[in-house]
């Protein structure tokens, strides 16, 4: 059943009078704020990550996986030119050292044969 031209224009002029209160929209957005707020606080932060992660995979495309494929392969070429191996340090084991102060020798108990041309110390 089909509703009349003049049940239509009844409810049209009826739609104009009504009017929402003041606070309404007021009302309206710091609800609407309240509640983006809650659910970004509700989704943790691994799901923030996860979640386009999620919508990249989804439109399964050729490419998409050449370019992930791709980014792995790099990934794991880093990682096994960066992770250091089992190296083996050979340190060679510490041996006690004598300290013993050996008065210098004075200048006259020099042997003058070991003198160079210009009195230089030759070796």
């Amino acid at each position: 059943m089909k509703p009349s031209v003049e049940q239509i224009s009844n409810l049209l002029s009826q739609r104009s009078n009504l009017r929402p209160e003041e606070d309404y929209w007021q009302d309206f957005l710091r609800e609407f704020h309240h509640n983006q707020r809650m659910e970004a606080a509700a989704k943790s932060a691994p799901s923030a990550f996860v979640e386009p992660l999620r919508s990249w995979f989804s439109e399964v495309s050729p490419s998409k996986w050449a370019y992930g494929a791709g980014l792995a392969y790099a990934t794991a070429a880093i990682a096994f030119f960066l992770v250091p191996r089992g190296v083996e340090i050979n340190t060679m084991p510490s041996t006690p050292v004598n300290h013993q102060v050996v008065p210098a020798h004075s200048l006259e108990q020099l042997d003058p044969s070991s003198e160079g041309y210009a009195g230089e110390q030759v070796f």
